[in-house]
């Protein structure tokens, strides 16, 4: 008998923000394929009867390739297991989850989505960054900066208005700031970078464009990370201070690291 698999949204990291789905079909798993971001901590308990198996993405470096990871997740449910593919985030945003549907659904092996909560946004809320705000911004864009964006992409981008937030943007970051400057984005834009975020080492590194790269490079920003460029940044709150006045003091490349 066919089992089946269910890719689930683990949500940014801490698993008091897993869904109810989510749970349940984890305590209801034969094996667990789970991500580097995903929260796995304490996936013996939630996954008490399932095997787990690291899959995960590193910069770098990835414990299996993704054609692998497909495999194995048929061959899984094809020997009737009962699977879970544990996302950080939501598989549908740059999860290649569609990937994995497809692979399930050309073996005839029955797949199921659980969405989780994406990164892009909800590590900006957890930084006081609303991605939208009437009259300052009515969209926001996300953006995969895992590779350079295209010259055409980044016209496109810097003239959009609104919030553009950007998932694996750190290595990319000096490439992301001087295309969108070169395509006409004020230098005074304020930039925020959320690394680590909702863990207990949360950081928020906040500059204008000119200023970012420098700023990242003297705050050692790595990933993961979340890069937020907008008017919004400014309505962000570190304690009793708005992102407004922690520009002000950042004048210019100096960075406020929160």
């Amino acid at each position: 008998m066919t089992g089946r698999v269910t890719l689930v949204g683990g949500g940014p990291g801490r698993e008091d923000l897993l869904t109810v789905a989510a749970v349940r079909a984890l305590g209801a798993a034969d094996v667990v394929l789970y991500d580097r971001l995903a929260p796995h901590a304490r996936l013996a308990e939630l996954a008490p009867d399932a095997d787990l198996v690291d899959v995960g993405k590193r910069p770098g470096h990835h414990a299996l390739p993704q054609e692998e990871i497909e495999a194995l997740l048929v061959a899984h449910a094809l020997a009737g297991r009962n699977v879970v593919r544990l996302k950080g985030g939501d598989p549908y945003v740059f999860g290649r989850g569609g990937e994995e549907v497809l692979a399930c659904h050309r073996a005839g092996v029955p797949v199921e989505v659980l969405p989780g909560v994406t990164s892009a946004v909800a590590v900006p809320g957890a930084a006081g960054i609303p991605l939208t705000h009437r009259g300052v911004s009515r969209l926001f864009t996300v953006v995969s900066g895992h590779a350079p964006l295209s010259e055409e992409e980044l016209h496109h981008l810097a003239g959009l208005g609104g919030t553009i937030v950007v998932l694996m943007g750190v290595n990319t970051l000096p490439q992301l700031a001087a295309g969108l400057a070169r395509h006409g984005m004020a230098a005074a834009m304020p930039v925020a970078i959320i690394e680590r975020g909702f863990r207990c080492d949360q950081r928020t590194t906040v500059a204008d464009l000119a200023g970012i790269v420098p700023a990242a490079g003297l705050a050692g920003v790595a990933a993961p990370a979340v890069i937020v460029v907008g008017e919004v940044v400014r309505l962000a709150h570190d304690g009793d201070r708005t992102a407004a006045e922690l520009m002000e003091r950042a004048a210019g490349f100096a960075a406020v690291v929160t």
